[in-house]
This record gives structure tokens, sequence and C-alpha cells, in this order.
């Protein structure tokens, strides 16, 4: 009966994590749609190659950090170490993790170009605001949001200090500039924090794999991982009250997934102490 209901529950606890991983990649399509639309405004000329990353940041962002998810789970979960260690192996692993990070560091270009981009705006006078509705304006709703401008927008922008995105035709008052900036700053905190979240897994895999990864290097692990994913924790929160709702669910995910990638770290290294404990007694 013990070992039926381990079986349950080991069953549950791999549908619930793979229906995470699921729903990650499903938000790379989300992301993309977000994105196309913003870019209808910010590059309403055109979007050519040299701009892809900044117009779509977050989905090219999601889609590398998908791939590195999957690395993480197979080394840690599902591949045995003498498997992980073979050279083929590691020379895929390898090859598909500079992939990854190569993705990952482009899209961390592509946010801090967004971030200076939102800083590219000069004071905008008219006299008559809402004698442009139909003329391509459009304004601010959030960072990847701005809905052409109509005659309920533009009656609440009317009689406001407005600026304009310079080149482009996005408006907005000053404290709506001021609120997506510090979105897009947010999204290079929140990737530079990913970024050092990884180094330390990677550094980890590395030293498990070598059967270092005990004592005071587990402390010291830990004690910088949860300061990173504080930090994550706090960008996911301000999300939740003041960016859009995918930022915010995306955010939250990944920190459940990361989750799951500890525990497959804990688990692997309780494995292993037992083989090292085993060995010793023979």
């Amino acid at each position: 009966m013990a070992s039926t209901n381990y079986l349950k529950t080991a069953m549950l606890y791999s549908s619930f994590k793979y229906t995470v991983y699921a729903l990650l990649a499903f938000n790379i399509v989300l992301f993309f749609q977000e994105e196309l639309l913003a870019t209808e405004q910010t590059f309403s000329q055109g979007i050519n190659l040299v701009d892809i990353i900044q117009g779509f940041a977050a989905t090219i962002d999601t889609a590398a950090w998908v791939l590195l998810l999957l690395l993480f789970e197979l080394e840690t979960s599902v591949l045995a170490d003498d498997t992980l260690r073979k050279t083929n192996v590691k020379v895929t692993f390898i090859s598909l993790r500079v992939c990854s990070y190569g993705f990952i560091g482009y899209a961390f270009y592509g946010y801090f170009n967004k971030m200076l981009l939102t800083y590219n705006i000069s004071p905008f006078i008219i006299d008559d605001l809402c004698a442009m509705v139909g003329q391509g304006y459009a304004s601010i709703v959030s960072l990847d949001e701005y809905p052409s401008l109509d005659t309920d927008s533009c009656t609440v922008l009317a009689d406001q200090a407005l600026f304009k995105l310079n080149g482009q035709q996005i408006l907005g008052k000053a404290s709506d500039w001021v609120d997506i900036q510090w979105l897009a700053w947010l999204d290079v905190i929140n990737s530079a924090t990913w970024m050092a979240v990884v180094v330390i897994l990677e550094v980890d895999v590395w030293l498990q794999l070598r059967g270092r990864l005990q004592g005071s290097l587990v402390t010291v692990s830990k004690i910088i991982k949860m300061g990173l994913y504080s930090v994550l924790f706090f960008a996911a929160a301000y999300w939740g009250l003041l960016g859009d709702f995918l930022d915010f669910w995306d955010s939250f995910m990944w920190l459940v997934a990361f989750v799951f990638v500890e525990m497959n770290l804990f688990q692997w290294q309780a494995e292993t102490s037992e083989v090292i404990a085993e060995d010793v007694a023979y």
C-alpha cells in the first residue's frame, strides 16, 4: 500500500511539474502575440532584422529559457550520471547551452535597449488632441500595450502635459512614461538576476557531477540563490501590482519551475550521498 501511494504521489508530482513546463512553453506564443501588437506602434515604419531583439526580447528570451530549463531537467532528474559523463552527451549539452545562453544574453541586450527607448521622448503640444483620433496615434497602457488613440483615451489625456516617443506616434503623460520606464528597468533587472541564478546552478551541477557539492559549498549556494530568488519574487509581485498579467504569470511560473529544479538537485545530492555511504560501508 505504501508503495502504491508513493507511486501515485510521484505521478502527480511529475504531472504537475511537466504541466508547468508546458505552460511556460506556451508563454512563448503569448509573448509573441503581445510583442507583435506592440511593434506595430513602436516600429510603425517596419521592423528590421537588427531591431527584432528589441521588439521581441521577451519571446526570444522565453524560448531560450525553456530550452535551458529542459537541459536542467534532464541533468538533475532524468539522465543518469554515467550518461551525462559520456562525451557525445556532454558535447550536445554544451552546444545547446551555448545556443541558449547566447539568446539569453541577446535578449538581455534587447531589454536594455527597450529600456533606453522609453527615455527617448519629447514634449508633445497640441490644442485639440481629439482631432488626432484616427491618424495613427496611440496611448500608453503598459510597456507592451499601446492601443490606438480613441475618443475615450483622448478625453482622458486632454489638457494634460503630454510626451511623445521620438520618431513614433505613441503619446502619454509624464507619469505614464515613468511607469513604463520602471517596468522596462524591471525587465533588465529580472533578466540579469535570472542569469545570475543559472550561473550558480551551473556551478552546482558541475560540482555535483564531480561529487564536490557538499558542506559549506551547499550552504553558500543556498544563501546566494535565496537572495536572487527574493529579487525575482519582488519582480513578480511588482508586475502583479503595476504590470500586465502575462508578465506576472510568466515570472511566477518560472519561480515555480526553478523550485522543481532545486528539488531535483536536492534529490540528486541525497542519492549521491547514499551511494557514497554504501561504498564506504562496503
